[in-house]
């Protein structure tokens, strides 16, 4: 539907869009991956919308928008420049994007191009560069000649995890998908080949927070360490039993990290923020993500009064202070807690952090035995014997966990 202008000329047809909480508040954009419909946020929309203007749109033949929005030449450039658009229909100057997949691609243009309108950005399951043009431009004219269904068939495998694919949010965005216009999909797998933006990565200014889904194929984990590794003061984190579509497998993680990141207070998202309050839901979301949400509700659970500023201390320093730094990723960080622990023979504190690593899939049992021997050379050979044997009991405890499962 047009609007027209005071002119009585016809405004040009916008993006189809919906926009969810208090009108004065922070403006935040969210922008949909390839096949799906603004209803791929229905997880993050409502707990941004408490502090945020959330204004999410669909791609062209998606959704609610036109297919005669679809983009010629540059598509992703194409996609930005119709964003603009809306934000200015909705009077909107500089704002917070996040986006997932091809709406990261969307979003990491408009940093790159347009850095005055863009206060912050998320990047979610996304790419600089989505992997070979060529296996897009077939994937394009397979819909063309076939129609959504082969894609509609093999979506679950590439989105999903596969204890998750029946999951009744997997099969709404599956069924979103077997709607989308097959030109549509078509064109946008073309604008996904001539997609590349690493050469550009490193001029990005705004905040940027970087979200991969361990178990992702579509954009693996290697893609977001790109994205982290060269923009500029970037924040890395990966969620362990997450595929492509990270904010629907696992809502809760992927709202809690936008929450931090686009938190009113902060500076340069989760990594500094500015009061006591922010630290704390910053460093939770970390501390969730690093020890696993069991262990984290098991110690917010003990909690007493003795103990509650000792709690609120260790997740606003440790957590939300120097786990959430861009200087060092999580893997990292990890291997360095495990060095010292061993040093200091905190048995209790490096058995926690040994099955933390193991269970995430941050480090793999081998990553673990090289950690020790490094830490024989340089923290004592009794110091690394009981590591071993520490070591030892927490991946024979998880390797039976995961037999009888």
């Amino acid at each position: 539907m047009t609007t027209p202008h005071s002119s009585g000329v016809p405004a040009p047809r916008l993006l189809h869009h919906q926009v969810d909480g208090p009108p004065a508040a922070p403006p935040l954009i969210l922008g949909p991956s390839l096949g799906t419909s603004l209803a791929v946020w229905d997880g993050q929309a409502a707990g941004l919308a408490r502090s945020h203007r959330v204004v999410r749109w669909d791609l062209p033949g998606h959704g609610g928008s036109p297919a005669a929005l679809l983009p010629a030449g540059d598509g992703v450039a194409e996609l930005g420049a119709q964003v603009l658009r809306l934000a200015d229909a909705l009077r909107i100057g500089r704002f917070g994007y996040a986006g997932i997949s091809l709406g990261g691609a969307v979003g990491t243009w408009l940093a790159v191009h347009h850095p005055d309108r863009i206060t912050s950005l998320a990047l979610v399951c996304s790419s600089a560069r989505f992997g070979e043009p060529q296996a897009w431009r077939e994937r394009a004219r397979l819909v063309r000649t076939e129609g959504i269904g082969p894609v509609a068939e093999t979506a679950a495998g590439r989105w999903f995890t596969a204890d998750f694919a029946g999951n009744p949010a997997a099969r709404a965005v599956l069924d979103d998908l077997r709607a989308v216009d097959p030109e549509a999909y078509a064109r946008l797998c073309e604008a996904l080949a001539a997609h590349d933006l690493r050469g550009e990565l490193a001029g990005i200014t705004a905040p940027t927070l970087v979200v991969a889904g361990r178990e992702d194929p579509a954009t693996p984990v290697a893609h977001a360490r790109e994205l982290a590794d060269t923009i500029p003061g970037s924040t890395l984190i990966e969620l362990p039993g997450a595929s492509h579509l990270a904010g629907v497998e696992r809502p809760e993680p992927v709202r809690t990290a936008l929450l931090n990141h686009f938190a009113p207070g902060t500076v340069s998202g989760t990594a500094h923020a500015t009061d006591d309050a922010s630290r704390h839901a910053a460093g939770l979301a970390v501390r969730r993500t690093v020890l696993g949400d069991a262990h984290v509700d098991r110690a917010v659970a003990g909690t007493t009064p003795l103990t509650a500023v000792f709690q609120d201390f260790i997740t606003r320093y440790a957590w939300g202070e120097v786990w959430t730094r861009p200087g060092l990723d999580h893997r990292t960080r990890r291997c360095l807690t495990l060095t010292a622990l061993v040093a200091l023979g905190h048995h209790g504190e490096l058995a926690m952090h040994v099955r933390a690593a193991l269970s995430s899939g941050d480090l793999t049992p081998e990553d673990v035995q090289e950690v020790l021997l490094q830490a024989a050379v340089y923290c004592g050979v009794p110091a690394a014997n009981a590591a071993f044997a520490v070591a030892d009991r927490i991946l024979a405890e998880i390797t039976h966990v995961t037999e009888e499962n």
